[in-house]
């Protein structure tokens, strides 16, 4: 890599987020690199579990007993058979959990970052979302309102394609969208349950970044419904920056990626409180350089931007960049997971559904919605639920057919399972300072300080899962449910993989690391547009809101480069 400022921006990771940040300054004629420290990832070559059946696979598509968790540590629980080779191993990228209060921390390992295996569903948080900080006195107020971020989710959502319904929820605004997919059978009778009982809640189609219908220009097919897309889809049917955002830039011919190379700080200048580059290490060959540009992205996910931030110290920043308010690190937020209430759905036995559809059901949230409502409630914020309905699992199935030979496999081939509800629930986290992460005394292979975590859900997210259990219940019972059961998550933070806050966003300097266009107070020529940036966490799936707040921030940054401002 040339050691000169043959780059005007460089992005620091290849995500979601990262991924729209390198279309938007290549498309507008700026020389961008982007910066992963994962393996290389072509799109469709990289697939490569992608069409091989799982009887085809070694033990069964079955990891061995204690391989995984050796391999990928914590970051374990979140591999899939289909995708291993995207996640991070232990061993190359540790963190110190030897905490009171350890953070499951989900770690890609290759570029396209966590694009490549989310789940896809993508929602518009609302001025519920945007205004709550300031009506309940819970961290710091948002500098924007959703005036100012809709056009810019227009904008992506058209670019990606989102499939769904119009609702018309004030709580949960309506998208671009792509035609919707459709609720199963069971799925209905559940909608007409809960709705015809319930007037303040709706249970919809999952929205997600499936498309529908084909975008030929984008070299992209409408989904298959084969439902493996955390494997990679060589038709292009979902969004992730290696099908989508990072061909779109690399077709201006001005994108560069240099996979295999980790940040390890940024280089700043205090005469002129800009930084003028960033510091990396090969993770190959453990060869270390100085790369310099005019604007810096960060882009590494929450946790890995802020990590940046606080090795970026200096005499002018010795709490690392942005470390001025004390903000920095601190607040760090995810959405509860693993709260599930399920039951038998009557009528339903034998019925078919063709296809393996990539989302499912989402119920809006509908606590703390306005106050005549909610007067009794005794916590703040409020949660959606999550899930779907499907037969009995074929192992079940398979346990319960009597018979032997011919007859039992007939039996089990032949319809005849119960269809099963789920409900997932995610409850929103309040913004709490003593929730943070620090670095280390421990150092990775590279030499950077680890990252180590003190976080905890507190007593108004165990009230908000305790209501989702007993409303759960309650409309599942009430909608003709029967064997309703329900469980409690861990309620342990990272598994809901939604990590936001710690460097948030705010008009003081003295309480905010960026402002209201994503600007680090401290160098106005760097940029946090990940989930670091969030202020508050809403019950909403954050990803979209990600991804619009970049695209807003890029094209800022691309006037203010245009006009010699910035």
């Amino acid at each position: 890599m040339k050691n000169s400022e043959d780059f005007d921006v460089i992005v620091v990771g290849s995500g979601a987020s990262g991924g729209w940040a390198a279309k938007e300054f290549c498309e507008a004629g700026l020389k961008v690199l982007v910066i992963d420290r994962g393996e290389p990832t072509t799109h469709k070559e990289s697939y490569t579990n992608e069409f091989v059946e799982p009887w085809d696979r070694p033990f069964g598509n079955q990891a061995l007993p204690g391989e995984r968790k050796k391999e990928y540590g914590l970051n374990s629980a979140f591999v899939s058979n289909l995708n291993p080779h995207f996640y991070a191993k232990e061993k190359d990228w540790p963190y110190d959990n030897d905490s009171k209060n350890p953070f499951m921390w989900a770690r890609p390992g290759a570029v396209g970052g966590k694009s490549l295996v989310w789940g896809r569903q993508v929602y518009r948080w609302s001025d519920l979302d945007f205004e709550a900080n300031k009506k309940d006195g819970h961290g710091i107020d948002w500098p924007i309102r959703y005036k100012d971020i809709a056009p810019w989710y227009s904008y992506v959502e058209k670019f990606i394609g989102v499939q769904g319904s119009y609702e018309n929820l004030p709580q949960l605004p309506d998208s671009e969208f792509m035609p919707a997919m459709e609720l199963n059978y069971a799925e209905k009778i559940v909608k007409k349950g809960i709705e015809d009982n319930f007037k303040d809640r709706n249970l919809i189609i999952g929205r997600s970044a499936n498309i529908t219908q084909a975008k030929p220009e984008q070299d992209r097919e409408a989904c298959h419904y084969r439902d493996q897309c955390v494997g990679g889809c060589s038709f292009g049917a979902y969004y992730s920056s290696v099908s989508v955002t990072l061909p779109a830039a690399a077709k201006t011919g001005n994108l560069t990626i240099q996979a295999n190379a980790v940040v390890s700080s940024l280089e700043y200048d205090p005469k002129t409180k800009r930084v003028t580059g960033v510091r990396i290490i090969n993770t190959k060959t453990k060869k270390k350089e100085k790369i310099k540009s005019k604007v810096v992205f960060l882009n590494a996910s929450t946790i890995g931007s802020t990590q940046i931030l606080m090795n970026s110290t200096s005499e002018a920043s010795p709490q690392g960049l942005g470390g001025f308010s004390g903000a920095l690190g601190n607040y760090l937020m995810d959405h509860t997971w693993g709260t599930r209430i399920q039951g038998t759905v009557l009528d339903t036995k034998g019925k078919v559904e063709k296809g393996r559809r990539p989302t499912g059901i989402y119920v809006p949230r509908y606590r703390n919605i306005n106050e005549k409502n909610d007067k009794d409630v005794d916590f703040l914020r409020g949660y959606n639920f999550q899930g779907g309905a499907k037969p009995e699992g074929w192992k079940q199935r398979a346990a319960n057919t009597p018979g032997f030979g011919v007859s039992l496999k007939e039996g089990i081939n032949t319809p005849g399972s119960d269809w099963i509800f789920t409900i997932y629930g995610f409850a929103e986290c309040l913004p709490y300072k003593e929730n943070k992460m620090v670095l280390s005394s421990k150092s990775d292979p590279f030499g950077i300080p680890q990252v180590k975590f003190d976080v905890e859900f507190k007593e108004n997210e165990f009230k908000l899962v305790k209501d989702m259990i007993e409303e759960g219940e309650k409309m599942l019972n009430t909608a003709g449910l029967t064997n309703v059961k329900s469980t409690m998550g861990e309620m342990r933070p990272g598994l809901g993989i939604h990590e936001m806050g710690t460097a948030r966003m705010g008009s003081d300097p003295s309480k905010s690391v960026v402002n209201k266009w994503n600007q680090v107070h401290e160098a106005k020529n760097v940029f946090v547009t990940d989930g670091a940036c969030m202020t508050s966490s809403s019950c909403v799936n954050p990803t979209l809101t990600f991804m619009a707040i970049t695209a807003r921030a890029a094209n800022y940054a691309i006037e203010k480069l245009k006009s010699g401002t910035l």
